[in-house]
């Protein structure tokens, strides 16, 4: 398993991951995106990571099924994590793993253009009594 930063040419196998899972959204191809290769060599996994005008945001974590429960969903973080140039926010119904990464719950202190705090359509059929908005830094 190697986890890496997407080249021009993974992008589109990633995206289109992404589709499979459900984790597509307009732009995802214009984000920062980290990839797992799996043993075939196919794209196993991704991280995304946009940039707002006030925060960073990872904002699609997936693992191809066939490929789940080897450590590539919390190696992709860790990969993006160490590039990320600050602190990290994220919504999730999955506190609990991003936790094991390193992140806490935050309920106040949330950047105005963080997507979750404007409560749009890009919460729709997330389960939002579930939802926690998190924030994660590099450990020096």
């Amino acid at each position: 398993m190697s986890v890496r930063k997407a080249r021009p040419e993974d992008v589109g196998p990633a995206v289109a991951l992404a589709r499979r899972l459900g984790l597509d959204y307009p732009g995802l191809e214009d984000d920062a995106l980290w990839v797992a290769d799996g043993p075939d060599g196919r794209i196993a996994g991704l991280v995304a990571l946009k940039t707002h005008p006030d925060c960073l945001e990872l904002c699609a974590l997936g693992v191809d099924p066939g490929e789940r429960g080897r450590g590539l969903a919390k190696a992709l973080v860790e990969a993006l994590m160490a590039a990320a140039p600050g602190p990290v926010h994220l919504a999730t119904v999955i506190p609990g793993f991003f936790e094991s990464c390193g992140f806490r719950t935050i309920t106040s202190d949330i950047p105005a253009t963080f997507p979750a705090k404007r409560l749009t359509e890009w919460c729709d059929g997330c389960a939002r009594e579930r939802c926690a908005v998190m924030i994660g830094k590099k450990v020096p």
